[in-house]
Protein backbone atom coordinates (compact mmCIF):
# COMPACT_ATOMS: atom_id res chain seq x y z
CA UNK A 1 0.00 0.00 0.00
CA UNK A 2 1.31 3.31 -1.30
CA UNK A 3 0.77 6.05 1.28
CA UNK A 4 0.79 10.05 -0.44
CA UNK A 5 1.06 12.88 2.00
CA UNK A 6 -0.20 16.19 0.28
CA UNK A 7 0.05 19.40 1.33
CA UNK A 8 -0.50 18.53 5.04
CA UNK A 9 -0.86 20.91 7.68
CA UNK A 10 -1.73 21.63 11.24
CA UNK A 11 -1.41 23.86 13.84
CA UNK A 12 -1.98 24.55 17.30
CA UNK A 13 -2.79 27.79 18.35
CA UNK A 14 1.01 29.60 17.08
CA UNK A 15 2.29 26.58 16.95
CA UNK A 16 2.65 24.64 13.15
CA UNK A 17 2.85 21.00 15.04
CA UNK A 18 3.02 19.55 10.76
CA UNK A 19 3.88 21.17 8.16
CA UNK A 20 4.44 18.49 4.60
CA UNK A 21 3.89 19.77 1.41
CA UNK A 22 4.26 16.24 -0.57
CA UNK A 23 5.65 12.88 0.42
CA UNK A 24 5.75 9.60 -0.53
CA UNK A 25 6.19 6.75 1.06
CA UNK A 26 6.54 3.40 -1.19
CA UNK A 27 4.36 0.14 -0.75
CA UNK A 28 6.48 -2.47 0.81
CA UNK A 29 8.60 0.28 2.91
CA UNK A 30 9.44 0.34 6.29
CA UNK A 31 10.23 4.22 7.38
CA UNK A 32 11.79 4.93 10.70
CA UNK A 33 10.48 8.79 11.58
CA UNK A 34 12.95 10.58 13.64
CA UNK A 35 12.88 13.99 15.36
CA UNK A 36 13.17 15.69 19.12
CA UNK A 37 10.01 16.00 21.19
CA UNK A 38 7.80 18.28 19.28
CA UNK A 39 8.65 17.60 16.57
CA UNK A 40 5.39 16.55 15.24
CA UNK A 41 6.14 12.63 14.80
CA UNK A 42 3.22 11.59 16.76
CA UNK A 43 0.84 14.33 15.04
CA UNK A 44 1.84 12.91 11.73
CA UNK A 45 0.76 9.73 12.27
CA UNK A 46 -2.15 10.74 14.29
CA UNK A 47 -3.54 12.51 11.08
CA UNK A 48 -2.01 9.58 8.62
CA UNK A 49 -4.71 7.65 10.90
CA UNK A 50 -7.58 10.53 10.93
CA UNK A 51 -7.15 10.93 14.55
CA UNK A 52 -6.64 14.94 14.42
CA UNK A 53 -8.02 16.60 10.93
CA UNK A 54 -6.00 18.06 8.80
CA UNK A 55 -5.95 21.94 8.44
CA UNK A 56 -5.51 21.44 5.13
CA UNK A 57 -4.26 18.91 2.75
CA UNK A 58 -4.67 15.28 2.96
CA UNK A 59 -3.51 11.60 3.61
CA UNK A 60 -4.03 8.93 0.81
CA UNK A 61 -3.48 5.23 0.64
CA UNK A 62 -3.00 3.94 -2.85
CA UNK A 63 -2.83 -0.08 -3.30
CA UNK A 64 -0.83 -1.86 -5.56
CA UNK A 65 -2.17 -3.77 -8.25
CA UNK A 66 -1.43 -6.61 -6.50
CA UNK A 67 -3.27 -5.92 -3.64
CA UNK A 68 -6.06 -4.52 -6.33
CA UNK A 69 -6.90 -8.21 -7.76
CA UNK A 70 -6.51 -9.63 -4.07
CA UNK A 71 -9.21 -7.62 -3.36
CA UNK A 72 -7.91 -5.90 -0.49
CA UNK A 73 -8.69 -2.52 -1.90
CA UNK A 74 -10.81 -0.99 -4.96
CA UNK A 75 -9.02 2.19 -5.37
CA UNK A 76 -7.45 4.70 -3.62
CA UNK A 77 -8.45 6.77 -0.60
CA UNK A 78 -8.31 9.23 1.47
CA UNK A 79 -8.30 8.87 4.68
CA UNK A 80 -10.90 11.71 6.10
CA UNK A 81 -13.58 11.08 3.62
CA UNK A 82 -13.40 7.15 4.37
CA UNK A 83 -13.01 4.44 6.54
CA UNK A 84 -12.57 1.46 4.27
CA UNK A 85 -8.59 2.05 4.84
CA UNK A 86 -9.10 0.97 8.27
CA UNK A 87 -9.54 -3.04 6.80
CA UNK A 88 -5.97 -2.98 5.81
CA UNK A 89 -4.46 -0.94 9.09
CA UNK A 90 -3.30 -1.44 12.14
CA UNK A 91 -1.57 0.83 14.79
CA UNK A 92 -0.53 1.52 18.34
CA UNK A 93 0.16 4.86 19.32
CA UNK A 94 -0.14 4.66 23.12
CA UNK A 95 -2.67 2.84 25.73
CA UNK A 96 -5.66 4.71 24.77
CA UNK A 97 -5.48 2.21 22.23
CA UNK A 98 -6.54 -0.62 24.92
CA UNK A 99 -8.89 -1.58 26.31
CA UNK A 100 -7.48 -2.30 29.86
CA UNK A 101 -10.66 -3.99 31.63
CA UNK A 102 -10.04 -7.26 29.38
CA UNK A 103 -7.52 -9.67 29.62
CA UNK A 104 -4.57 -10.20 26.81
CA UNK A 105 -6.63 -12.79 25.65
CA UNK A 106 -10.14 -11.27 25.62
CA UNK A 107 -8.53 -8.20 23.98
CA UNK A 108 -7.24 -9.84 21.45
CA UNK A 109 -10.15 -12.23 20.72
CA UNK A 110 -12.12 -9.15 20.96
CA UNK A 111 -10.18 -7.70 17.57
CA UNK A 112 -10.75 -11.16 15.98
CA UNK A 113 -14.40 -11.30 16.38
CA UNK A 114 -14.80 -7.81 15.13
CA UNK A 115 -13.12 -9.18 11.78
CA UNK A 116 -14.66 -12.45 12.06
CA UNK A 117 -12.14 -14.75 13.12
CA UNK A 118 -12.90 -17.75 15.55
CA UNK A 119 -11.04 -17.86 19.16
CA UNK A 120 -8.93 -20.79 17.24
CA UNK A 121 -7.85 -18.29 14.26
CA UNK A 122 -6.86 -15.79 16.48
CA UNK A 123 -4.44 -18.45 18.80
CA UNK A 124 -3.27 -19.82 15.97
CA UNK A 125 -2.51 -16.24 14.72
CA UNK A 126 -1.06 -15.31 18.13
CA UNK A 127 1.28 -17.97 17.73
CA UNK A 128 3.83 -15.90 15.76
CA UNK A 129 4.27 -13.66 18.85
CA UNK A 130 5.11 -16.07 21.55
CA UNK A 131 9.08 -15.20 21.11
CA UNK A 132 7.77 -12.02 21.54
CA UNK A 133 5.21 -12.23 24.69
CA UNK A 134 8.18 -15.02 26.14
CA UNK A 135 4.57 -16.13 28.22
CA UNK A 136 4.22 -12.82 30.40
CA UNK A 137 1.61 -11.75 28.66
CA UNK A 138 -1.37 -14.50 27.18
CA UNK A 139 -2.96 -17.08 30.06
CA UNK A 140 -2.10 -14.91 33.07
CA UNK A 141 -5.74 -14.15 33.80
CA UNK A 142 -3.99 -10.54 34.82
CA UNK A 143 -6.27 -7.28 33.35
CA UNK A 144 -4.27 -5.38 30.53
CA UNK A 145 -4.45 -2.22 33.07
CA UNK A 146 -2.52 -4.48 35.62
CA UNK A 147 0.27 -5.34 33.05
CA UNK A 148 3.82 -3.63 33.64
CA UNK A 149 4.04 -0.84 30.89
CA UNK A 150 6.18 -3.02 28.91
CA UNK A 151 3.67 -6.04 28.71
CA UNK A 152 0.84 -3.28 27.65
CA UNK A 153 3.30 -2.17 25.30
CA UNK A 154 3.56 -5.72 24.33
CA UNK A 155 -0.43 -6.24 23.82
CA UNK A 156 -0.51 -3.03 21.52
CA UNK A 157 2.12 -4.10 19.58
CA UNK A 158 0.46 -7.69 18.70
CA UNK A 159 -2.34 -6.24 18.49
CA UNK A 160 -1.84 -4.10 15.72
CA UNK A 161 -0.02 -6.90 14.18
CA UNK A 162 -2.37 -9.37 14.67
CA UNK A 163 -4.72 -9.28 11.73
CA UNK A 164 -1.64 -8.88 9.06
CA UNK A 165 -2.16 -5.35 7.93
CA UNK A 166 -0.72 -4.18 4.94
CA UNK A 167 -0.21 -0.68 6.58
CA UNK A 168 1.76 -1.04 9.91
CA UNK A 169 1.99 2.38 12.18
CA UNK A 170 3.88 2.18 15.51
CA UNK A 171 4.55 5.06 17.61
CA UNK A 172 7.51 4.47 19.78
CA UNK A 173 7.56 0.92 19.66
CA UNK A 174 10.82 0.16 21.86
CA UNK A 175 9.83 2.20 24.86
CA UNK A 176 9.37 0.22 27.89
CA UNK A 177 10.94 -2.61 26.88
CA UNK A 178 13.85 -4.44 27.99
CA UNK A 179 16.58 -5.77 25.66
CA UNK A 180 15.54 -8.82 25.04
CA UNK A 181 12.49 -7.54 23.90
CA UNK A 182 13.87 -4.66 21.78
CA UNK A 183 15.84 -7.68 19.79
CA UNK A 184 12.56 -9.02 19.85
CA UNK A 185 10.55 -6.55 17.97
CA UNK A 186 13.08 -5.49 15.52
CA UNK A 187 13.37 -9.18 14.31
CA UNK A 188 9.94 -9.59 14.11
CA UNK A 189 9.25 -6.05 11.92
CA UNK A 190 11.74 -7.18 9.76
CA UNK A 191 10.40 -10.55 8.88
CA UNK A 192 6.89 -9.05 9.18
CA UNK A 193 8.24 -6.65 5.78
CA UNK A 194 9.74 -9.25 4.36
CA UNK A 195 7.12 -12.03 4.82
CA UNK A 196 3.80 -9.87 3.58
CA UNK A 197 5.69 -6.77 1.82
CA UNK A 198 3.43 -4.49 4.16
CA UNK A 199 4.44 -0.73 4.21
CA UNK A 200 5.82 -0.23 7.63
CA UNK A 201 6.23 3.59 9.31
CA UNK A 202 8.19 3.72 12.71
CA UNK A 203 8.99 6.71 15.42
CA UNK A 204 11.93 6.30 18.09
CA UNK A 205 13.80 8.28 20.25
CA UNK A 206 16.71 5.18 20.00
CA UNK A 207 18.71 6.24 16.88
CA UNK A 208 20.52 2.40 16.69
CA UNK A 209 17.08 0.81 16.52
CA UNK A 210 15.81 2.77 13.96
CA UNK A 211 19.16 2.63 11.93
CA UNK A 212 18.88 -0.96 12.61
CA UNK A 213 15.51 -1.69 11.16
CA UNK A 214 14.43 1.18 8.69
CA UNK A 215 16.14 1.37 5.10
CA UNK A 216 14.34 4.90 4.64
CA UNK A 217 14.31 7.46 7.63
CA UNK A 218 12.89 11.20 7.51
CA UNK A 219 13.70 13.48 10.35
CA UNK A 220 11.50 15.69 11.24
CA UNK A 221 12.10 19.35 12.83
CA UNK A 222 9.50 21.74 13.50
CA UNK A 223 6.70 19.59 11.52
CA UNK A 224 8.92 19.83 8.40
CA UNK A 225 11.05 17.06 7.05
CA UNK A 226 13.76 18.38 6.27
CA UNK A 227 15.94 15.58 5.04
CA UNK A 228 14.95 12.28 3.70
CA UNK A 229 17.28 9.55 4.26
CA UNK A 230 18.53 6.32 2.33
CA UNK A 231 19.69 4.37 5.17
CA UNK A 232 19.47 0.79 2.61
CA UNK A 233 23.34 0.20 3.93
CA UNK A 234 23.13 1.73 7.53
CA UNK A 235 24.37 4.79 6.13
CA UNK A 236 22.52 7.01 7.69
CA UNK A 237 23.80 6.89 11.90
CA UNK A 238 26.93 9.18 10.97
CA UNK A 239 24.14 11.49 9.42
CA UNK A 240 21.65 11.18 12.69
CA UNK A 241 24.32 10.85 15.14
CA UNK A 242 25.94 14.66 13.75
CA UNK A 243 22.44 16.22 13.39
CA UNK A 244 21.52 14.70 17.28
CA UNK A 245 24.66 15.15 18.11
CA UNK A 246 24.94 11.98 19.64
Amino acid sequence: MNIHIENLRKTFGEKVAVNIENYEIQSGQMLGLVGNNGAGKSTMFRMILDLIKADQGRVVMIPTPDEISHGIAKQQVDVATTEDWKDWTGAFIDESFLIDYLTPDEYFHFIGRISNRTEEQVDQLLADFDQFMAGEVRGQNKLIRNLSAGNKQKVGIVAAMLLQPKVLILDEPFNFLDPSSQSAIKRLLQDYNQRTGATILVSSHNLQHTVDICPRIALLEHGVIIRDIDNSNGQAAAELEHYFEV
